[in-house]
């Protein structure tokens, strides 16, 4: 498994990861191929601590060199708070997207299902990226 695929996280298709917190509570980032794919990640446009944010929905938008793209909700939940170093610094999320790159720490709904959400292995393979 590639070190760019952190197995304690889940991959949602398009270009977010999420990693489960305790209780109801989980962190969103962007993953290292959709950061590889946009380029340099130069501007992030997040929703507002409280907002709701609806699986496969757009939760804000991600600006790069290259292009600028929604990023799309991977559960059902609200912001609980957005990583503040990155209104700053969103260079955070091409240097360190697992770590201090994090985008979004939410809480996840009631009803919230991450069934959907692949492993690293999976996600490798959704991509074409499989050893």
């Amino acid at each position: 498994m590639p070190a760019h695929y952190p197995e304690d996280r889940l991959y949602h298709r398009d270009a977010l990861w999420l990693q489960r917190l305790d209780g109801d509570e989980a962190l969103v980032g962007i993953n290292y191929f959709a950061q590889q794919s946009l380029g340099e990640v130069v501007f992030l446009d997040l929703p507002r601590v409280g907002a709701a944010i609806r699986q496969d929905t757009p939760l804000g938008t991600i600006e790069s060199h290259k292009a600028v793209s929604d990023m799309i909700a991977p559960v059902d939940g609200s912001v609980l708070a957005v990583n503040p170093r990155l209104r700053g610094e969103p260079g955070l999320v091409n240097s360190d997207p697992y770590g201090e790159g994090w985008v979004l720490r939410i809480r996840l709904a009631a009803a919230a299902e991450t069934g959907h959400l692949l492993e690293a292995g999976s996600y490798l393979e959704h991509i074409g990226l499989a050893e």
